[in-house]
């Protein structure tokens, strides 16, 4: 999954990314090879910024994301994810790892003009939808790309768990 995720976020370096659900850090770390790769110029490198509301995992990925040589490219960040980090926006590229129940709009408010923003929508447990959007122009483009299955997100706008 994280590597459709990956081709579906149309990552290129030089981007700036936030990813909503750190986890163990291991995503943000794939993310970040593709937008700052350790062989390029630091002046060309991107970043990631990845959130997560559960304190335990957000400290486990950031002691991972250290571990591995990963914190001048990702920085992990305790919070409400659903909420964006509006600190750093706009971004080139949003991925969320947890299914909404619908798109939250201030992840759509942080999205820069071409954009893509990346999420499952639906309810909790089965029938999800991996969900492409893309901002142009102030317009939003939303693309189905398949059935999938997520824990739900938590949040603001989350689900009422």
């Amino acid at each position: 999954m994280v590597a459709i995720m990956n081709e579906a976020l149309e990552l290129a370096p030089g981007l700036k990314v936030l990813e909503v659900g750190a986890g163990s850090g291991w995503h943000a770390a794939t993310v970040a090879e593709v937008v700052a790769p350790s062989d390029a110029p630091r002046e060309s490198w991107g970043h990631v910024w990845t959130i997560e509301i559960v304190p335990e995992l957000a400290a486990m990925a950031r002691r991972n994301i250290e571990a591995n040589g990963f914190a001048e490219r990702v920085t992990v960040l305790h919070g409400d994810g659903s909420l964006g980090y509006p600190p750093e926006a706009p971004y080139d590229r949003i991925l969320v790892t947890a299914a909404a129940p619908d798109v939250p709009r201030p992840l759509l408010d942080q999205l820069a003009d071409g954009g893509v923003l990346l999420l499952p929508v639906g309810s909790i447990g089965f029938f999800q939808t991996l969900v492409r959007v893309r901002k142009r122009g102030g317009r939003l483009e939303m693309e189905d790309l398949g059935g999938v299955s997520f824990v739900p997100l938590r949040g603001v706008y989350g689900h009422r768990l």
